[in-house]
Parts: structure tokens; C-alpha cells; sequence
């Protein structure tokens, strides 16, 4: 996150560069997990693919690390599934 902007501003940034990605042919979008650093802007990575592969058309979209030991490998498990059936590829 650029000091001064906002959280709201700096997520739809996100969107934006995803959607450019996918214009260009890109393959894929990664995003990761982290926690309780200035400057970082989202926590919940999956809420933040499930978002960003709505608003995208061919772009793959993707985790490139979630913090295991801070969440059930179940919930994980489900709430990637989920993504997976709702934006299949």
C-alpha cells in the first residue's frame, strides 16, 4: 500500500492491475498472505481471489502462500474448493 492511500483505494488498485494482467494475456494472479505489517493491506486472501477472479474473465487466479499454521487446513480446504468450483480453471 503507497503511504496516504486507503485500503479501499489500494483493493480496487488490485482489481485494476488484475484486469490489465488479463487484457494482456497474463496467465495468472497471485496473491499471499500476511499479517500485522504497515503497508499491507488485506489479511483474508482467499475473500481477496474470490474477488478479484469475479472480476476478471481468463486470468488465473491464485494463492501464492497461506499461513497454515494460523487457520484449520480444513477451512483452507473448503473455502479454496469453493473458489475452485465457483471460478473452475
Amino acid at each position: 500500500m503507497i503511504k496516504g492511500d486507503s485500503v479501499t483505494n489500494t483493493l480496487h488498485k488490485s482489481t485494476k492491475y488484475a484486469q490489465r494482467a488479463d487484457e494482456l494475456g497474463f496467465n495468472r494472479f497471485w496473491l499471499a498472505e500476511h499479517h500485522n505489517m504497515p503497508g499491507i493491506v488485506c489479511a483474508a486472501t482467499s475473500i481477496l481471489v474470490g474477488h478479484i477472479a469475479g472480476n476478471t474473465k481468463k486470468i488465473r487466479v491464485g494463492s501464492g502462500g497461506i499461513m497454515l499454521p494460523n487457520h484449520s487446513p480444513l477451512v483452507v480446504a473448503e473455502q479454496f474448493g469453493t473458489l475452485e468450483s465457483l471460478y473452475p480453471g
